[in-house]
């Protein structure tokens, strides 16, 4: 279903290169979930003003495939913030190589714990 992507800029902008497939040729969903967790630790890093670490990811379903050539966007915005924890809404989009149509390829919420230099959960402001 071709859609339009959220206003703000994204976390991350890359291009799926043939390195990224699987052995049958297919972008890896693994591959678009490290994107993705590497983009909400770039929000949960701004929001906690230090260290932060994924413990938790939910919801993730794909809608639609990735093919190599095309652009692919992923899209962070704040949820909550808890005393010691964060969730982050996810999206991450593929612009079609051959076009400016763009295409919600799959969303998840991540939960990322603010830590210290010990690696012991500490405050998200503070």
């Amino acid at each position: 279903m071709l859609d339009t992507p959220p206003t703000h800029e994204p976390v991350i902008r890359v291009v799926a290169m043939p390195a990224d497939t699987n052995p049958h040729g297919d972008i890896f969903g693994g591959w678009l979930m490290s994107l993705m967790d590497v983009g909400a630790g770039t929000v949960a890093m701004r929001e906690c003003n230090g260290r932060a670490v994924t413990v938790a990811m939910d919801g993730m379903q794909f809608l639609a495939p990735v093919s190599v050539g095309d652009e692919v966007s992923v899209y962070g915005t704040l949820l909550s913030t808890g005393r010691t924890s964060i969730t982050i809404a996810v999206e991450a989009w593929r612009r079609l190589r051959d076009g400016d149509a763009s295409e919600k390829v799959t969303a998840a919420k991540f939960t990322f714990v603010a830590i210290d230099e010990q690696g012991r959960p500490r405050p998200v402001h503070g």
